[in-house]
């Protein structure tokens, strides 16, 4: 009887790690995360990394996979920018909060890709077309498209605090933060791509938050939602980082946003009649 329990056993486990490893291969939901250090997530890093118990928000699954620096596939876990910002320690984020509540809410949504391209303390005009933050997350979104077995389905952004430091960036906010969403729309050639950004949740990141969050909530265009951070307890000790539970907040009101935009099944993929 050990013995038929034991095969039985490692067969399980055989079929889960089969199934794992075909899901890189699934056709993907696939969202850039992209901004500064909020959305490359600061909470819970303990001397240097990431440490304590993972919430139930960000608990691993198979089906949440990320894109890695290497530009594979793999299951996706915080950091979940770990090796793309590489300034600064990465913690928790809304990355996984953000996909875990997709998931629950509609599972037809199938596999989630998660391309994380953020990176800490940038400014709006270092994400403007042509410069190095801007081309490497197209080259990322790029490469999650690459064997054709997945769709972009929105961009989440976090970012702003780098341009409330100077009166001359905050007024031309705005304009940049337009042009900026409509560049990349047309370079993915996906001009109703979904954006979901996130206003700045803290005075603290400078004397000119006040004009960055009225430039992020005023903006007005297709397919563009802002959700609202202001308020969320920061970590302890940091003025301007989200604490785990203000991210995972986050994740879920991205998530929200998100299905109000579109329905959470992705299109099916090209039938061969279709390609030919």
């Amino acid at each position: 009887m050990p013995s038929l329990v034991w095969l039985l056993l490692l067969a399980h486990a055989t079929l889960a790690l089969s199934t794992d490893e075909n899901l890189s291969d699934a056709y993907k939901s696939i969202f850039i995360l992209a901004g500064q250090s909020n959305m490359a997530g600061r909470a819970g890093v303990i001397a240097g990394k990431l440490g304590g118990d993972v919430p139930p928000a960000c608990t691993p699954s198979p089906f949440i996979l990320r894109l890695n620096p290497n530009l594979t596939w793999e299951e996706a876990r915080d950091p979940l920018h770990e090796g793309i910002d590489v300034h600064k320690p990465c913690g928790i984020g809304p990355g996984m909060p953000f996909a875990n509540s997709v998931l629950e809410r509609d599972s037809s949504i199938g596999v989630i890709g998660l391309v994380p391209c953020a990176i800490g303390a940038t400014n709006l005009t270092s994400w403007s077309r042509g410069h190095v933050n801007y081309n490497r997350m197209l080259m990322r979104a790029q490469a999650a498209l690459s064997d054709g077995r997945g769709v972009i389905r929105a961009i989440l952004w976090f970012q702003g605090e780098g341009d409330a430091v100077f009166e001359q960036d905050a007024m031309c906010y705005k304009e940049k933060l337009k042009t900026f969403f409509n560049d990349i729309r047309s370079d993915l050639q996906m001009p109703e791509l979904p954006i979901i950004q996130v206003a700045l949740p803290t005075r603290n990141a400078g004397n000119y938050t006040d004009e960055i969050r009225e430039a992020q909530l005023g903006l007005e265009l297709p397919n563009l939602k802002c959700v609202d951070a202001w308020g969320l307890p920061v970590i302890k000790g940091d003025a301007v980082h989200l604490n785990t539970d203000s991210q995972i907040q986050v994740g879920h009101m991205l998530a929200d946003a998100f299905l109000q935009l579109t329905t959470a099944s992705p299109p099916p993929p090209p039938s061969a009649e279709s390609c030919a």
